[in-house]
């Protein structure tokens, strides 16, 4: 089943599905700066674009360009950039 996610009025938006090895999202991501809660451990990959994440326990933002990946434990929040339209691939394990 292909289930379909909007957040944050609509400027992040995706697709959501299951394979053997979990939950999954494929998405774009807005102009703008956010923050996500995780309940699951989340590695996020970076398709096309760049994210610029303020992850747990850090001060410093980081970015993250087309082909490059990040991960945020589970029971946690991350903020991210993103200057233009960003595509990420997100799996939730």
């Amino acid at each position: 089943m292909i289930t379909e996610n909007q957040y944050f009025d609509g400027n992040v938006k995706s697709l959501g599905y299951e394979t053997a090895e979990g939950k999954s999202t494929v998405g774009v991501i807005n102009p703008g700066e956010y923050e996500f809660g995780t309940a699951n451990k989340e590695i996020m990959h970076v398709v096309e674009g760049e994210l610029i994440a303020l992850l747990p326990n850090q001060t410093e933002w980081k970015s993250f360009k087309s082909g490059t990946s990040f991960e945020v434990e589970a029971n946690s929040s991350f903020k991210v950039r993103a200057e233009v339209q960003t595509a990420y691939l997100c799996q939730y394990r």
